[in-house]
């Protein structure tokens, strides 16, 4: 299987799958709980759509990546938080009602944000000598891919219930099988290169996620939110969707150096989520 098999074709109907399972989860109910939780919500959605991209763009600027992995990070930090988020709410005892709703909402604003702040940071890092191109083409692409499978998923979980259910599970390995193949993809497509990039962005990268993390927690804490709903609102900003961060490096921006930073995150985010799980139950 060739590597632009993978980008083209492959990638795009396992991201589809993928939306489709994240829609078997979701009900109308889950986008209700916006008036449960106001506070926890707004905040939340506030960490994730405004602090998270400033913080990768200071990262950014202070670390002085190239333009290839800056655009690469600004993608990421744009990206909603994945399923993977609600597996680690349940495990470190945070409000799951809560990570569904945001994971709702996120994926619905990502649809139309993430194109946005795709062209935002190719406009900000990318130098003269680059020619690097938005293509209107690829940016519907990405919505249609995101979204719609994300509503077909619903509306089958409304009249299937028991299909959905079932089919949960099994989804959720697809994904998971998905996502290391796209980074064994990305590491192959650079070569040896991948080890040279990893001083160069790794720490920034890892930087990024432990913020996030850090921001998802304390941020909350201060407006006076529960710590389980904390819990979950960090796992939600912490933790991003790396397959569909991935899928825009590789397709929209071309592959290459672009799909380090996701690839990268896409290992970090595990270790540190898991830590991060380890510690809040022991407390």
């Amino acid at each position: 299987m060739s590597f632009q098999f993978i980008t083209t074709t492959a990638l795009p109907i396992a991201l589809i799958i993928i939306m489709f399972g994240l829609g078997l989860t979701l009900t109308v109910e889950d986008f209700r709980r916006v008036v449960k939780y106001p506070k926890p919500i707004a905040v939340g959605l506030s960490c994730q759509l405004l602090l998270l991209p400033l913080v990768a763009y200071g990262l950014c600027k202070v670390f002085g990546l190239r333009a290839e992995f800056a655009i690469g990070l600004m993608v990421l930090a744009a990206s909603p938080g994945g399923v993977t988020s609600n597996v680690f709410s349940h495990l470190s005892h945070g409000d799951v009602a809560l990570n569904l709703t945001l994971t709702a909402i996120n994926s619905a604003i990502s649809a139309v944000l993430l194109p946005l702040f795709t062209g935002l940071s190719i406009m900000a890092f990318a130098g003269q000598d680059q020619a690097i191109e938005l293509q209107p083409k690829k940016i519907i692409e990405v919505f249609f891919i995101v979204l719609v499978p994300a509503a077909i998923g619903m509306w089958v979980k409304k009249i299937k219930p028991a299909l959905a259910e079932k089919s949960d599970r099994p989804i959720r390995i697809f994904s998971m099988l998905v996502l290391i193949i796209i980074i064994v993809a990305a590491i192959v497509s650079e070569g040896r290169n991948i080890l040279g990039y990893i001083p160069e962005v790794g720490i920034a990268v890892l930087l990024f996620n432990l913020i996030s993390l850090l921001v998802g927690y304390f941020v909350p804490v201060i407006f006076g939110i529960e710590r389980k709903q904390a819990i979950a609102v960090s796992l939600e900003i912490g933790i991003h969707n790396g397959t569909l961060a991935l899928f825009v490096a590789m397709t929209v921006l071309g592959g290459g150096m672009y799909a380090v930073p996701a690839a990268l995150y896409s290992i970090v985010m595990y270790v540190t989520a898991g830590s991060l799980c380890w510690l809040v139950t022991r407390k």
